[in-house]
């Protein structure tokens, strides 16, 4: 099975809820501020990651959704927390259950680059003041983040 394994159950299902997994990945830089992308979709800030593909470990589509969305290589330190107490309304009318899997990312190389069709760009901000986030779930996980609360769940 290959990344079209969702687009073949919605084949199947339509619009009906499914329970989706993500990985999201907490990428710092030496000064502490924390890597966002800005999503192509909305506009709107969020961590970079995505859904899992059949097969594939949270591990494993961390590392790939971060280097996809922004050019760096990155590894996993550790294991910062789940969010699951999420309702996504996608625009074309899908319902999903997101299971968020969050994890401390460290840079092992690659520059920062915004050239694909999911990001619109790409930035260091501070804890103390970030964006416009697309949802509550990146919203509860930057309060988590500003707490010092890890790990954290739902």
């Amino acid at each position: 099975m290959n990344e079209n394994y969702i687009q073949g159950l919605r084949q199947i299902i339509g619009h009906q809820p499914l329970i989706l997994v993500f990985a999201g990945g907490i990428l710092r830089n030496t000064d502490g501020p924390i890597l966002l992308q800005q999503r192509s979709d909305s506009q709107l800030w969020g961590f970079p990651g995505g859904m899992l593909q059949y097969g594939e470990s949270t591990r494993h589509a961390v590392i790939r959704e971060i280097q996809e969305e922004t050019g760096l290589l990155t590894k996993v330190t550790r294991l910062l927390g789940t969010t699951s107490d999420f309702i996504a309304h996608y625009p074309n009318g899908d319902v999903a259950q997101t299971v968020g899997i969050i994890f401390e990312m460290q840079l092992v190389s690659g520059q920062l680059n915004a050239d694909n069709d999911e990001t619109s760009s790409l930035r260091w901000f501070s804890l103390k003041d970030h964006p416009q986030l697309f949802n509550n779930q990146a919203k509860m996980i930057w309060k988590h983040l500003q707490q010092s609360d890890i790990p954290f769940y739902d």
